[in-house]
């Protein structure tokens, strides 16, 4: 086993891809806690104590960067330097770039949350980071792009796995998004403060038409190269079908990009451009479940496998909820339902399904799966991946129930008048009606968290019995080796 580990170790590059995976756990850890903190501060406002950094207003952006970029994004890098490397049998083109990346990701993410609570942010959804981190993702990103095409090009393999495909869609678009949407002019060099090089009804067209693809290719496309590689892998199967997952790379690749604009629905923008973004969004339904589908069918001749194996539960629940996600988000761009979940809890309800449902359960499942084969082990716990799951589970179904409760609520009661014209009911209605299912999405974002923890739990104890059992076998090849010397 040691000289298995010892060859895998100069054949790729693990060092990076365990330094990642670490931190997105400790990363996810942090951000999730703070999420389910914040949902206390909503249902429960004393919780704010009147200190300025600690309030929802503060560590809202610190959670959000902290799970969709920490923990999400060191997930991103992790994975797909291990699937680079091993679908196209090639190390990484560059262990120091690699490495560059990791630090520069690391170090954007605290420097960026500790400004947060310090009040320093752009204030756009997504693209919070100011501007001089913004150039440190730059770099890291340029870095990420050249050591992952890189690799790609000097690959052994003729095939490029679609897995990769959908992983340099997204650094490609990503890179994109990031410049046009971070175009800023700062106040000064030492100044944190910077001003858009768009004006107001532009500046929102930008926001959400290059923002929408941090969902369309970050949250998306990135974890869709996780999808079509490990639940192949887990299940033992060849994906269900080749040209499904071709048809399905290339109708996200072009249709993504043009859905942003349907959050902007009675904005100051024509209105043929939410129309526009609302029939793509439609459009985007079917290739999306034909991902489902594909990810989901390729358990054919291994059904068997959601009754033995936690792992698979994992992936397969995750494309559940792509699938009622990418069904969720077209419908509420049409007018006529946006007009009921429009600046509601719906839509919280609707990004959590993706981001706890889709996202993080994929997370969950492939570094399940990835973790014993960095340290060439097995997991310390089988039962503890199960109970995980039905944490995990429990918890993102009262999260996105309570927020559907509270957001149809919210759209019917501010939208509601009376005979004579003037709202049926007051805000503060409104806010009182939302109590409970807040207080019921905070036990929901609990649930979750204290799952994250249980995983925290198996995953070390997974590296401490590697370490052991690395140790007990160095020291029996070292003692044959001594008794041959004598």
């Amino acid at each position: 086993m040691v000289q298995s580990a010892a060859a895998a170790t100069t054949q790729y590059n693990y060092g990076s891809v365990i330094k990642f995976t670490i931190m997105a756990l400790v990363w996810g850890l942090l951000g999730m806690s703070a999420g389910s903190y914040i949902a206390a501060e909503l249902a429960f406002p004393f919780l704010n104590f009147d200190i300025a950094e600690i309030t929802f207003g503060r560590l809202r952006p610190v959670h959000t960067s902290l799970v969709i970029f920490g923990f999400g994004g060191s997930a991103l890098f992790a994975t797909s330097y291990y699937v680079v490397q091993r679908t196209c049998q090639a190390r990484l083109i560059s262990d120091v770039m690699a490495n560059m990346t990791f630090w520069g990701w690391q170090l954007t993410v605290l420097i960026g949350v500790i400004g947060y609570m310090h009040g320093i942010t752009e204030g756009k959804e997504y693209a919070e980071f100011p501007w001089y981190l913004d150039l440190l993702i730059t770099v890291t990103w340029v870095l990420y792009a050249i050591v992952f095409l890189g690799t790609l090009m000097r690959r052994s393999q003729p095939h490029i796995y679609v897995a990769n495909w959908f992983y340099l869609a997204f650094i490609l678009a990503t890179a994109i998004l990031h410049i046009f949407r971070n175009l800023s002019v700062p106040v000064g060099l030492f100044n944190t403060t910077s001003y858009s090089i768009y004006s107001g009804v532009q500046d929102a067209m930008v926001q959400w038409w290059y923002g929408h693809n941090a969902v369309g290719f970050f949250l998306t496309a990135a974890f869709l190269g996780m999808m079509y590689y490990f639940v192949p892998k887990q299940a033992g199967r060849p994906i269900y079908s080749y040209r499904l997952s071709i048809i399905h790379f290339w109708a996200l690749a072009f249709m993504y990009m043009w859905v942003g604009g349907h959050h902007l629905h009675w904005t100051a923008l024509p209105d043929w451009t939410s129309s526009l973004a609302a029939a793509f969004s439609i459009m985007l339904l079917l290739p999306s479940w034909g991902g489902m589908i594909n990810g989901i069918m390729t358990l054919s001749g291994a059904w068997e496998k959601l009754r033995t194996d936690p792992i698979m539960l994992f992936l397969i629940t995750a494309l559940s909820f792509y699938g009622m996600s990418t069904f969720e988000g077209p419908m509420m761009s049409l007018k006529s339902v946006n007009a009921l979940s429009h600046y509601t809890d719906w839509t919280v309800g609707h990004v959590h399904s993706g981001a706890l449902g889709w996202v993080a359960m994929i997370s969950f499942g492939s570094f399940y799966h990835l973790i014993p084969r960095l340290w060439e082990t097995h997991l310390y716990s089988t039962r503890l991946v199960y109970v995980h799951f039905w944490l995990a589970t429990i918890g993102i179904v009262l999260y996105i129930a309570s927020m559907w409760v509270s957001g149809i609520g919210q759209g019917l009661m501010l939208r509601a008048f009376d005979d004579y014209g003037n709202l049926a009911y007051t805000f503060i209605e409104s806010v009182v009606f939302m109590h409970w299912p807040l207080v019921i999405r905070m036990i929901g974002g609990m649930f979750f968290v204290s799952g994250v923890l249980v995983m925290a739990l198996n995953i070390l104890m997974t590296i401490r019995s590697a370490k052991i059992e690395r140790a007990a076998m160095e020291a029996k090849i070292a003692a044959k080796m001594a008794k041959a010397g004598a």
